[in-house]
């Protein structure tokens, strides 16, 4: 069972940016929704797809969504992952965002999260990337064992920026 906010996100799946000075449509409204002060899908995006998944579901963002990093002081921390729970992840020049959806037969965390390599995508990350989990407040944490999702020998996600 997965919480609302993550099978809504699976819904963007098919959302990738439009080289070139056009930008996504959807990537578009989500930014005039968030009341962002860009309008384009150059600038990263990973805080964008993260807040609107989960605005769409009534959940309040942190007030600097669009920072990576401002999400680990949104919601309750989690000491391990769990399917929905949001993940945050170091990266050169700043951070990453994502909702965790499982693990690969690597071990490796597979991560939903917009952004990764320039389109809304299941990607695997290393562990030793992870700041930190967290949780909508309110929520109850739902438990079980991470799925494991297959990621077919792909290199861990080096590509979010």
């Amino acid at each position: 069972m997965e919480p609302r906010w993550l099978i809504a996100a699976r819904a963007f799946l098919s959302i990738r940016e439009i080289p070139g000075k056009a930008t996504a449509p959807v990537i578009a409204r989500w930014l005039r929704e968030l009341k962002a002060w860009w309008s384009d899908d150059e600038t990263p995006w990973c805080g964008t797809f993260v807040a609107a998944a989960l605005e769409g579901e009534g959940i309040k963002r942190p007030k600097h969504w669009y920072r990576a990093r401002a999400w680990l002081d949104w919601g309750d921390h989690l000491r391990d992952p769990a399917v929905g729970a949001v993940v945050i992840l170091d990266r050169k020049g700043g951070g990453h965002v994502g909702f965790v959806v499982g693990n690969d037969e690597a071990g490796r965390l597979m991560v939903l999260g917009g952004n990764q390599g320039n389109a809304v995508t299941v990607a695997p990350f290393d562990r030793a990337r992870v700041l930190g989990y967290r949780w909508p407040p309110g929520f109850t944490v739902l438990g079980g064992p991470m799925p494991l999702i297959a990621s077919n020998g792909a290199k861990a996600s080096a590509n979010e920026a």
